[in-house]
């Protein structure tokens, strides 16, 4: 026997088995063909549009590569002057008044209040 949840009298009723959910799911079952893949390849060929991909800028990986590998002592997060220098004392100042006002805030919550 089926039951469902009445909407008006928020109580169960009998329900005839063909118009109950299956149990795979609310669809009664998979659709036959799958969709296309969006985005599987690109819009345009390179061979449909006759000429060479045209990029924004030229490839600086190679350089940026040879620039982060030096061994000059300087950490690799700090190579890149006073700007990194600015941002990594920023970091570690709000990571260590975070840590501090978290114990603060136990502290003041593991008080007794005095009422």
């Amino acid at each position: 026997m089926y039951y469902r949840l009445s909407g008006v009298t928020q109580r169960l009723t009998t329900r005839t088995p063909p118009t109950c959910p299956s149990s795979q799911g609310l669809r009664p079952g998979v659709p036959p063909v799958r969709p296309p893949i969006m985005f599987a390849s690109p819009t345009k060929l390179v061979s449909e549009t006759g000429h060479q991909v045209e990029y924004l800028g030229a490839n600086r990986v190679p350089d940026l590569q040879k620039f982060f590998q030096k061994s000059d002592g300087v950490p690799v997060h700090l190579k890149r002057g006073p700007m990194d220098k600015l941002l990594y004392q920023t970091t570690m100042g709000l990571t260590v008044g975070g840590a501090l006002y978290c114990l603060v805030a136990l502290y003041i919550a593991a008080q007794p209040s005095n009422k």
